[in-house]
């Protein structure tokens, strides 16, 4: 079993000093808990240990720290604030959780960053070893993967956002977007909370990086990158089980004696402007006027966990707290009641287990949140089953949470409706809803969240193992270069478009140049070769780049064929009335995709969207496709998705059927075919149970190819190899007799 290395900003534990003495206080989060179950062997730690470290004192702390499996990553003060304080907190958590107007695009804060994830994968190198796991977290290291990947090739790493993912027009204003995004993709499975943040992962990939993905997987240079959702869960036991032990059920008893029979509404929360908490307390206020015979029957206990008290924007929200919390409380309170208590600390585990227990209603309406642990951790306590949570739609948990009231943060009429109605809510109803989100809870807890991601991780790892063993590489050149030498007769069987060429946003500029020329003429007046080029495109512009040279061609995937020296030839019994009811469905989606057109050809149509923004393009693939498959199979047509374009033709016609036809007239020979998207699976698959046939893949999605090439630059030096080869006189006499 692998070792695992989990690389976070902070370590499991901190190092305090007491009586002049390094001692440790134990992390009672949520990822500490759920790691320290895995089937790893050896765990490894790598992390800040909680304060600064005088140089003297740092190899003595390490040396003891690493019997314990844990490597520090010591940091100045200055380093710690520009890379913690600096580009993690005031660029990263203010844009991540839809507060751009706070973000503060300093260069000296990003060296800080790039420099400090630099200086964790120089500690990771110092207890790493090849076949280690790495699971690297959070928004503070983001380029750490990256960095580990180039250290470490072959290594399974892992990278989870434990905070919300942007959408791709807030993500697209930060100034070092593509090396963030690079820095995340150097992982073989991305995790995040929940499904919109992959929608929008994903969508940033596309969009800066020009990456392709299909179902979640990236493909990168000779590898995939798996991108997926996995809500963290929480130690539901330790929960479950502190409502029952002595000191917590001590705290009941005592604030049931303060807080009397008032029904209680709990807002817990650390100090932050994502969290809403000011306008929550201001729709409290609001039910309380709205619904005056609550006045004096319902308490809002408001419990606050000091969080960056030296951050402007921190500071100012704690003062306008402050101020309305006065206000509310002179405005409503009696000699009996007062309207809101207020707590500005933390609280010991049993007291807020207590508080979670007692609480009626437990009210969370963040403006964004990443996952919410609080609102899981108060469905936990009620043991009796009773009690409402409402919860803001914007919390990652609300798509977990269904049964709860949920509510949109921004309007604070539909607060005050919920807490109306979970007062009112009778038990029976409460009973179900908690029952069934429980249920949900117990089953994925924190320790099931690591395992299934680290299952996914190497399956995720898997999965590029294999695409690994289908690169080429020279070995495998060489071996090709030796069947066409020992093989009298070699046949090529090469797609265009993004196989001789790269892509061109005009279709029609993308003809071949003098080296392309210069090749194919080589290739194919060696008297031993047969070289054929199958493309989607319509004859008359293959016959105008192609018709000269003494080759083959099939144009529009099977339909047209043409042999060296011959006439062009199509299939028979191709019927083209349904172009007719087919292309004002495509014009539509023309006239909607602003940098899409249609191309007609002699027996399919094609809409092309290199030029369309993609996030659209994305869209308007699905919703054509689903509008054109009820036509397709009474009308015996195929949809084929290729690199950016969409294309309608009759279904009895691909690629690979033409493959078997040039397979005939060359019986036993050498075979060589690329291409590069999902039109020349055909032809791959036709050449299956061929023995010397070698079939490329240009990209690296999986495919049914022999073998994957980066770029189609690889499959020009692979053909110019080939040409290079020497023809011998014998043969040609052969040929020639």
């Amino acid at each position: 079993m692998p070792r695992l290395i989990t690389i976070s900003n902070r370590l499991p534990i901190s190092v305090k000093v007491k009586e002049g003495e390094f001692v440790y206080e134990q992390s009672v989060g949520g990822l500490a808990t759920g790691l320290s179950s895995t089937d790893a062997k050896e765990n490894y730690w790598v992390g800040w240990p909680g304060m600064t470290i005088k140089a003297d004192d740092q190899a003595a702390l390490a040396a003891r720290m690493n019997k314990d499996n844990l490597q520090p990553v010591f940091l100045t003060d200055r380093e710690y604030e520009n890379f913690y304080e600096g580009f993690s907190n005031k660029i990263i958590w203010p844009l991540y959780h839809y507060f751009k107007q706070y973000a503060s695009y300093k260069k000296t804060y990003w060296e800080a960053y790039r420099q400090v994830n630099e200086r964790f994968c120089e500690e990771v190198q110092k207890i790493a070893r090849p076949d280690d796991v790495f699971w690297v977290h959070d928004y503070q290291l983001m380029l750490l993967p990256k960095m580990l990947r180039e250290k470490f090739p072959d290594a399974t790493i892992g990278y989870f956002l434990h905070i919300p993912f942007p959408s791709y027009e807030l993500f697209r204003s930060l100034p070092w977007r593509k090396e963030v995004l690079e820095g995340i993709l150097g992982a073989d499975l991305v995790g995040f909370h929940t499904y919109d943040y992959v929608r929008h992962f994903l969508s940033a990939t596309t969009r800066i990086l020009g990456l392709n993905h299909s179902l979640g997987k990236v493909n990168m240079a000779g590898r995939i990158a798996e991108v997926d959702s996995f809500p963290m869960g929480i130690d539901y036991d330790k929960f479950a089980k502190a409502v029952f032990e002595k000191e917590t059920i001590r705290e009941i008893i005592e604030l049931r004696q303060q807080l009397g029979k008032d029904k209680i509404i709990l807002s817990v929360d650390r100090l932050d402007y994502s969290k809403g908490i000011l306008q929550r307390i201001q729709a409290f206020e609001r039910f309380l006027e709205r619904y005056p015979e609550w006045q004096g029957q319902v308490t809002l206990l408001l419990i606050l966990v000091p969080s960056r008290a030296t951050v402007d924007q921190y500071q100012q929200l704690k003062e306008d707290i402050d101020q309305a919390v006065g206000r509310i409380n002179g405005k409503f309170n009696t000699l009996r009641w007062t309207p809101i208590h207020y707590f500005y600390r933390a609280l010991p585990f049993n007291t807020l287990a207590a508080v979670y227990y007692m609480a009626d209603i437990a009210l969370i309406t963040p403006f964004r949140d990443g996952m919410n642990l609080i609102a899981k951790e108060y469905i936990a306590t009620k043991t009796d089953q009773t009690g409402v949570l409402i919860l803001s739609e914007m919390a990652g948990a609300a798509k977990e949470l269904t049964e709860a009231i949920l509510v949109n943060p921004d309007d604070p009429h539909d607060i005050v409706r919920a807490i109306h109605k979970a007062l009112t809510m009778p038990a029976e109803e409460q009973m179900a809803r908690n029952t069934a989100m429980q249920q949900t809870l117990r089953r994925y807890n924190v320790k099931r969240w690591s395992e299934v991601f680290l299952d996914r991780l190497k399956e995720a790892r898997l999965s590029t193992e294999k695409i690994k063993r289908k690169q080429f590489n020279e070995r495998v050149l060489t071996e090709i270069t030796e069947a066409y030498t020992t093989t009298e007769k070699r046949l090529f069987l090469l797609d265009y478009d993004g196989t001789l060429v790269d892509f061109h946003d005009d279709p029609q500029k993308a003809s071949p140049d003098e080296y392309l020329y210069s090749l194919l003429k080589k290739l194919s007046k060696n008297p031993d070769n047969c070289v054929v080029v199958i493309s989607g495109r319509d004859k008359e512009t293959l016959e105008r780049w192609l018709g000269h040279l003494p080759l083959g061609i099939v144009a529009e995937h099977g339909v047209w064929n043409k042999d060296m020296d011959g006439e062009w030839t199509h299939a028979d019994f191709l019927e083209t009335d349904w172009k007719e009811e087919i292309r004002p469905i495509i014009e539509y989606f023309v006239d909607r995709t602003p940098g899409s057109f249609i191309e007609e050809k002699h027996f399919s149509l094609v809409w092309h969207y290199r030029k369309s923004d993609q996030g659209l393009a994305e869209m308007r693939v699905h919703e054509l496709i689903e509008q054109l498959a009820q036509y397709i199979t009474p009308r015996r047509l195929q949809i084929l998705e290729g690199n950016k374009v969409i294309e309608i033709k009759n279904a009895s016609i691909n690629k690979g059927h033409a493959v078997h036809r040039w397979m005939e007239k060359y019986p036993g020979c050498f075979a060589l075919a690329a291409g590069d998207d999902h039109t020349d699976e055909d032809t791959f698959k036709a050449l299956t149970n061929y023995p010397n046939a070698y079939t490329l893949k240009v990209g690296h999605n999986q495919t049914a190819a022999m073998y994957n090439l980066p770029s189609n630059r690889d499959v020009l030096r692979t053909l110019h190899t080939l040409s290079e080869q020497p023809v011998t006189e014998a043969k040609y006499a052969n040929k020639t007799a």
